[in-house]
């Protein structure tokens, strides 16, 4: 939806704007009552939550969708998060990552890097770009997934945290350099895009995606994100007519792969032998045809 928006008449500094613009002023009411959460986050914590999916985060996915194809996005953007996840917490929390998990990892990598270089006629410089700048804001994400985790901070906090800070910081920039534009576009494109930027995005998935992460643990929940790469992928083609070449899809096979196994969601289990139920020895007399419960 925002690769649509961004290719037929909004511009990349509007995305945040209608992310936030509305939400925001939803949700202030929430930081006033329970205030910044600093005695959990730090102020350093504070604004790595906002720029892991508020307005810097917004504004980074906004133009690499202007430069580079829906499908890269949800290869590189929401698909590198474990990896980045893995290496936080590798470098900063000392937590090493199980066999399998380095096994997804692995595959992460390798179809990010197929997405990114195995491209032939279709490579050009700012796709390039694109993808460099999905692949840092899955560093975000992965920043603000880390930080919400250590702190155990309410969903909806966290929320009203990213949409009101975002809105207070981005507001005089976006009249500083737009002014009044959303005003002067067409309002039925605008009016969907208002829905799911401003309600879907920024309140709804924030939300579910907080409390998947409580529950869960950051592993087991962003094991839902190995969906997202095949997803954005078909979904691309009736809504953008933009079809991956089939390196592509080889690279968002690997990653959507390489997300689960790293997300440390459980393996199939071969189904255990069944036990063949012990027989009696045959009495005296005993017809073995009449009965199967005992042997000779």
């Amino acid at each position: 939806m925002t690769r649509l928006a961004v290719t037929t008449g909004l511009d990349a500094w509007d995305i945040p704007a209608l992310r936030f613009g509305v939400a925001g002023v939803l949700l202030f009411p929430v930081v006033v009552r329970r205030g910044l959460a600093l005695d959990r986050l730090g102020w350093l914590g504070l604004c790595g939550l906002v720029a892991g999916t508020g307005a810097p985060y917004a504004l980074v996915v906004a133009f690499g969708l202007h430069l580079a194809p829906a499908y890269d996005a949800g290869a590189l953007n929401p698909g590198c998060m474990p990896l980045f996840v893995a290496l936080i917490g590798t470098a900063i929390l000392r937590e090493k990552p199980s066999a399998a998990q380095t096994i997804g990892l692995a595959l992460i990598l390798s179809g990010a890097l197929i997405v990114i270089a195995w491209r032939g006629a279709t490579w050009s410089m700012s796709r390039s770009f694109g993808d460099a700048l999905f692949l840092a804001a899955s560093l975000l994400t992965a920043c603000y997934t880390v930080i919400l985790r250590r702190s155990k901070l309410d969903p909806l906090h966290a929320a009203a945290l990213v949409s009101s800070v975002s809105l207070l910081i981005y507001a005089p920039f976006y009249v500083a350099i737009r002014g009044l534009a959303l005003a002067r576009l067409p309002p039925a494109g605008l009016i969907v895009q208002i829905i799911f930027q401003r309600i879907v995005v920024t309140i709804v998935s924030l939300v579910l995606y907080g409390r998947a992460v409580l529950i869960l643990g950051a592993a087991n929940g962003s094991a839902f994100g190995a969906l997202v790469p095949a997803l954005s992928a078909v979904l691309a083609i009736p809504l953008l007519r933009e079809w991956p070449a089939p390196s592509g899809w080889v690279g968002i096979a690997l990653i959507s792969a390489g997300v689960y196994l790293a997300s440390g969601a459980p393996l199939p289990k071969p189904p255990a032998p069944r036990k063949r139920a012990r027989q009696r020895p045959c009495q005296p007399g005993e017809s073995i045809t009449r009965t199967r419960r005992c042997h000779r």
